[in-house]
C-alpha cells in the first residue's frame, strides 16, 4: 500500500509539473492568428480577437481571451459579439503542437441575425460556372494542425432577430449548447425568452442532429420542446404545452418535413405530420388529428357556474394599442404569406361550451383565400356541415358560409351566441351567410344571410301560449274555462329568416301540435338586445263551456304580439276582440230569428239596418 501511495504522488508531481511547464512554454498568443485564419477558411467569417490569450488551468485546461468577434465579409456589424470567450482544449495534442478544442464557451454575447451583419458580395467578385460544386464547410483544412470543435455552448446571451417586415425581435436569456457525440451526429440543446408587446414565451429544446449529408440535408429528432406563452390579452393561466417530432430539410430543393409530431396546448393534443416547400412563395401540406382540441382554454373563454350564462372571456389586461392595431391588418395574417392544405381530423372538439365529435376539416390556402371545402361533425344529437370560406387578401376578413344543421339542439347555440336560452328544439337549418369577421360581435353586427329553418320538439321557456289566451278568455267571459295543462307542449315549427348587420327578420313562422297552431312574422335585434313578432295563435283543445262559443275559440286566430328587451319581455293579447265578434255573432242571429217569426212587424226595416250596421 506504501508504495501504491507513492506511485500516485510520483504521478500527480508529474503532471502538475508537466502542465505547469507547458503552460509555461507554450505561448497561447501564437494561436491568435491561426485560429483567424482556420475560421476564415471554413466560412468566410472573420474571427477578431482582442487583448491578449490567457492560460486557465483549473478546473479544466482553457485559454480565455478579451472582446471577440465574428464579422462576415462586407458586413457593417458582426454577427456575433461577446465579452470573453472560453476554449477548453486538450492537453496531449498541445505536446505535438497541435489545438484540440474541446468546447468553445460565449458568455454574454450578441447574436445579430440582421441585414448589417449579412454576407455582402463584393461587386467585382467573380461568378463561378453553373453547376460548380460547393466545398463543404464541415472540410478540415489542416496545414499540419488540426482543429476539432466537440462542444460549443453560448450562456445567458441575446439574439437579435430582424423578420422579413423590418421589425427587430430580442430573443433574451439565449442559452444554447451543442455537443458532438461523434462524426456529424450532434445533440442541441437551447432555451430562451422572448418578451414582446406586454407578452412572454418561453422556450426549452432538446434535439439529436444528423449532419453527415450536411450541407445538401440535415435531420433532426426532437426529443423535447416545452413553451409557455403568458401576457396580455391572453387567456389568465397562459398557454403552454410540449411537443416531440423528427425533422428533415433539404436543401437542394428547399424542402421540409415534420413528421410523427405529437404537440399539447393546455388540454388538447395535436398529431400528425407537416411537410412543404420553402422560397418566394411557401408551399405546405398538413395531416393532422386529435383525439382532445378544447379551443376555449386557448382562447381564454370559461364557462359560467350558470346555466344559462354564456361562456366568458378570461384574459390577462388588454394588449398594447399597437398590437391591437397591426393585428386589424391582414397584410401581415399567415394566410398571406404561404400557400397550401390542411387535412384535420378531430374525436373530441369543444368551441364556447359546445361539445363536437368526430369533427373533418378538409381546407386549402390560396394566395390569403381559405377555402373551407369541408367541416363536418356531429353535436348535440344532430348533424352539422360548415363549407365555406375566409378572405384575408384585403384590410378587413371576410366571411361566406353555408351552414346546413340537422337536428342540433338549440339551446348550446343560442348560449354559444349569448342569445337567450328562452327556447329548446332539435333545430335543423340550410343557409347561406356572409359577413366581416370571426367574433361573435362581428356576427352580431356585420354578417348577412338568409336561412331556412325547422324545429321539432320546440318549447318555449316561460311562454305558454295556451295558457295565456285561456286565462285572458275566463278574464273576459264567464262562458268557457280552460283545461289548465302545465305539461309542455312539444311544437314543429317551420319558417325562413333573413339576417342583416344584427337584424334577423322571420317573414313567415308555421308552428303545428297537438293542442294549437299559429303562424308569426317579426324581428330579432341581435345587437339592441330585442325583439317584435306577431303571433295569430288557435288553440284547438282545452276548451268547455258555451258550446257556441268554443267552437269560434277552436277556429279563430287570437292576436299576439312578444316585444320588448330580452330582460323584461312584454306581450299584448286581444281576446277581447274575439269576444266581442262572438257577442255580435249571437245579437246577429237573434234578430235574424226575430225577423223570421214577426214577418209583418212595423220595427222589421229598422232590425234590417241594425244588421246591417252591424
Amino acid at each position: 500500500m506504501k508504495r501504491l501511495i507513492t506511485t500516485l504522488a510520483i504521478l500527480l508531481v508529474v503532471m502538475v509539473a508537466g502542465m505547469t511547464a507547458l503552460v509555461l512554454l507554450v505561448n497561447p498568443n501564437d494561436f491568435r492568428a491561426y485560429m483567424a485564419h482556420q475560421v476564415e477558411q471554413r466560412s468566410g467569417y472573420q474571427l477578431a480577437l482582442k487583448g491578449d490569450l490567457r492560460w486557465h488551468v483549473w478546473p479544466q485546461l482553457s485559454i480565455l481571451s478579451g472582446p471577440v468577434t465574428l464579422t462576415a465579409q462586407g458586413a457593417s456589424q458582426p454577427v456575433v459579439s461577446a465579452e470573453n470567450m472560453r476554449l477548453d482544449v486538450n492537453l496531449l495534442p498541445l505536446l505535438s503542437h497541435q489545438l484540440s478544442v474541446k468546447q468553445v464557451m460565449l458568455k454574454g454575447a450578441v447574436v445579430r441575425l440582421i441585414p448589417e451583419s449579412e454576407r455582402q458580395r463584393p461587386a467585382d467578385a467573380p461568378i463561378g460556372p453553373a453547376g460548380s460544386p460547393t466545398p463543404s464547410m464541415m472540410e478540415d483544412v489542416a496545414r499540419g494542425w488540426k482543429f476539432d470543435i466537440s462542444h460549443l455552448q453560448i450562456v445567458d446571451s441575446l439574439l437579435v432577430w430582424q423578420q422579413n417586415n423590418g421589425e427587430q425581435l430580442n430573443v433574451r436569456d439565449f442559452n444554447l449548447r451543442l455537443d458532438q457525440t461523434q462524426p456529424r451526429q450532434a445533440t442541441l440543446e437551447l432555451s430562451s425568452r422572448i418578451s414582446r408587446d406586454q407578452r412572454d414565451l418561453r422556450l426549452q429544446f432538446s434535439s439529436e442532429l444528423d449532419i453527415s449529408h450536411y450541407p445538401r440535408r440535415i435531420n433532426a429528432v426532437i426529443k423535447q420542446l416545452t413553451y409557455q406563452l403568458q401576457g396580455a390579452d391572453l387567456p389568465m393561466a397562459g398557454i403552454q404545452g410540449q411537443a416531440v417530432m423528427t425533422a428533415s430539410w433539404d436543401n437542394d430543393n428547399q424542402r421540409f418535413s415534420l413528421s410523427d409530431m405529437q404537440l399539447s396546448a393546455n388540454d388538447s393534443q395535436l398529431n400528425g405530420k407537416i411537410t412543404g416547400t420553402l422560397g418566394n412563395r411557401p408551399q405546405i401540406v398538413a395531416d393532422l388529428s386529435s383525439p382532445m382540441l378544447n379551443v376555449d382554454p386557448l382562447l381564454g373563454i370559461t364557462e359560467s357556474p350558470e346555466a344559462d350564462a354564456a361562456p366568458q372571456s378570461q384574459r390577462v389586461g388588454r394588449a398594447p394599442v399597437i398590437a391591437e392595431s397591426a393585428s386589424l391588418n391582414n397584410a401581415d395574417s399567415p394566410l398571406n404569406a404561404f400557400d397550401g392544405s390542411l387535412s384535420l381530423n378531430i374525436a373530441k372538439l369543444r368551441w364556447r361550451g359546445i361539445g363536437m365529435d368526430a369533427v373533418n376539416l378538409d381546407a386549402s390556402n390560396q394566395h390569403g383565400l381559405l377555402t373551407l371545402a369541408r367541416l363536418q361533425g356531429q353535436t348535440s344529437g344532430g348533424h352539422f356541415s360548415l363549407p365555406g370560406s375566409i378572405d384575408v387578401r384585403s384590410p378587413q376578413t371576410k366571411i361566406t358560409l353555408q351552414p346546413s344543421l340537422s337536428r342540433v339542439n338549440i339551446s348550446p347555440l343560442l348560449k354559444a351566441f349569448s342569445l337567450p336560452d328562452t327556447i329548446s328544439g332539435d333545430l335543423s337549418l340550410d343557409g347561406n351567410f356572409n359577413g366581416n369577421g370571426l367574433t361573435v360581435a362581428d356576427f352580431n353586427r356585420h354578417w348577412q344571410g338568409s336561412a331556412d329553418l325547422r324545429m321539432e320538439n320546440a318549447q318555449f321557456a316561460g311562454l305558454n301560449f295556451q295558457q295565456m289566451i285561456q286565462r285572458a278568455v275566463e278574464g273576459n267571459s264567464d262562458k268557457v274555462q280552460g283545461e289548465h295543462n302545465d305539461q309542455p307542449i312539444l311544437q314543429q315549427i317551420s319558417g325562413h329568416a333573413t339576417l342583416n348587420n344584427g337584424l334577423v327578420t322571420f317573414s313567415t313562422l308555421n308552428a303545428q301540435s297537438t293542442i294549437l297552431s299559429y303562424t308569426g312574422s317579426g324581428n330579432v335585434d341581435l345587437a339592441k338586445r330585442a325583439l317584435d313578432i306577431n303571433f295569430g295563435v288557435t288553440v284547438m283543445r282545452g276548451w268547455r263551456g258555451d258550446d257556441t262559443l268554443v267552437k269560434r275559440l277552436q277556429q279563430t286566430s287570437v292576436p299576439l304580439r312578444i316585444y320588448g328587451p330580452w330582460s323584461t319581455i312584454n306581450y299584448s293579447l286581444k281576446v277581447d276582440q274575439v269576444l266581442r265578434q262572438q257577442l255580435r255573432d249571437e245579437a246577429k242571429q237573434r234578430l235574424k230569428e226575430w225577423m223570421g217569426r214577426n214577418p209583418d212587424n212595423d220595427n222589421r226595416n229598422d232590425v234590417k239596418k241594425l244588421l246591417k250596421d252591424m
